[in-house]
């Protein structure tokens, strides 16, 4: 009788590179959902009401992380051809996290809705981008 396969390789599995993109697929929900809203509303789903100058660098930025979601798709279409591009993503949201992070330290700490990105930004990022590179 043959043992039964391990099926417990550890936290960023190899052995089910399958799963890896769909599991970007889903963190890219985060910026895609965020940065939508936040580029047509410009935060007013925070019910917060701008002046026309943050009003636009609120929509801008917002169109970057929409930016980001789209790339992060693009990247999970291909992850091994495209490792490059998706380090260079991950790069650009792990400083993103850190300059919110260093943004506690200075203005403190903001209301949990702006904690629970730090999560992903400093968390599930930095695991998705361990996990491509064990893909090779």
């Amino acid at each position: 009788m043959n043992p039964a396969p391990n099926l417990s390789p550890g936290l960023f599995p190899g052995i089910f590179p399958g799963l890896f993109p769909w599991a970007v697929r889903l963190a890219c929900l985060v910026p895609l959902l965020a940065g939508g809203a936040g580029a047509t509303t410009a935060f007013g789903f925070l019910d917060t009401a701008l002046a026309p100058a943050p009003d636009s660098h609120a929509r801008y930025l917002s169109g970057l992380l929409f930016g980001i979601g789209l790339l992060g798709l693009w990247c999970a279409q291909q992850p091994r051809a495209r490792g490059a591009a998706f380090a260079a993503l991950a790069f650009i949201v792990v400083v993103g996290g850190g300059a919110r992070l260093a943004g506690w330290a200075l203005a403190g700490v903001p209301p949990l809705s702006q904690q629970l990105p730090l999560l992903m930004e400093l968390g599930v990022v930095p695991a998705l981008w361990l996990w491509q590179r064990r893909l090779g």
